[in-house]
């Protein structure tokens, strides 16, 4: 790991979030890939992978992203908190816009229950968007970290940028899983189901380069750039994640599963960051 660590550092921040993005992808990639070995998924297992989702995307909302944020603004008392409120605030907005514009199907929801603006487009293309809409605030909350780094902030690390993808690395593999088995079972063919799947992740690195650009050339926005992150990614979960995963009798698995995830990317920020 140090030697990951030392190599990253070596690099240009913005080509190093391009890097750290493009293994989040991979890792996407990697889930949505195990169609070509298994026929179906229990469903269980995939709630429970869910929640994993859930909890690193909470534990790195904080760790990684609200507590710097805090602790490089300026201040004391309330006015020093003011950067992130207004950060976290209107993250969680920019994603109910998305969420409200962006047609899109959420993966363990029927048909009948589409979001966003009414669109004829298939069933396939909707699941997609929905786990785009998740790898939007992912992607950008890379950037930014990796972006803070650029401009010399004390409190934004290498450390805890690598910890950062590495974590979302974690939770994209049982994504890249949870978009290909569901299109499988729905008939789509192998090829197309992994197509899809790893598709879902692209955005990230893109996300990413722009919140590295952002906060590189406008370094006063980066207490705000990393709120704004960690509200978009709060955003999902509460109003993605969490309620795809209390559709079924496997709720406490969820749970546990958020718990885990939770857990891992606590451990992996504090120990790397």
């Amino acid at each position: 790991m140090d030697q990951i660590i030392s190599y990253f550092s070596s690099l240009d921040p913005i080509l190093a979030a391009l890097y750290a993005s493009l293994f989040t992808w991979i890792v996407t990639a990697l889930g949505a890939s195990l169609v070509f070995f298994f026929k179906g998924m229990n469903r269980g297992l995939l709630d429970g992978m869910l929640g994993f989702t859930g909890g690193v995307m909470v534990a790195a909302s904080f760790w990684s992203l609200l507590a710097p944020s805090i602790e490089m603004s300026p201040g004391e008392g309330f006015f020093k908190v003011i950067p992130a409120a207004i950060g976290f605030g209107f993250g969680a907005l920019f994603l109910f816009g998305l969420d409200k514009v962006l047609p899109h199907l959420h993966i363990n929801f029927k048909e009948n229950e589409k979001e966003g603006v009414k669109s004829p487009l298939h069933r396939t293309t909707l699941l997609v968007l929905a786990i785009t809409l998740h790898n939007i605030p992912e992607g950008l909350a890379v950037g930014v970290l990796f972006g803070g780094v650029a401009a010399g902030i004390p409190e934004a690390t290498i450390g805890g940028a690598v910890a950062l993808a590495l974590g979302i690395g974690i939770q994209n593999f049982p994504e890249g899983l949870a978009v290909s088995m569901p299109l499988r079972r729905q008939g789509v063919s192998r090829v197309k189901s992994f197509w899809y799947g790893q598709l879902s992740a692209i955005v990230e690195p893109i996300a990413a380069v722009v919140g590295a650009v952002a906060v590189t050339f406008f370094t006063p926005i980066l207490p705000y750039a990393l709120a704004f992150a960690a509200g978009a990614m709060i955003f999902v979960v509460v109003e993605e994640v969490i309620p795809e995963t209390q559709r079924d009798k496997y709720t406490d698995i969820a749970t546990l599963g958020f718990i885990g995830g939770f857990i891992v990317m606590m451990t992996l920020d504090v120990a790397l960051g």
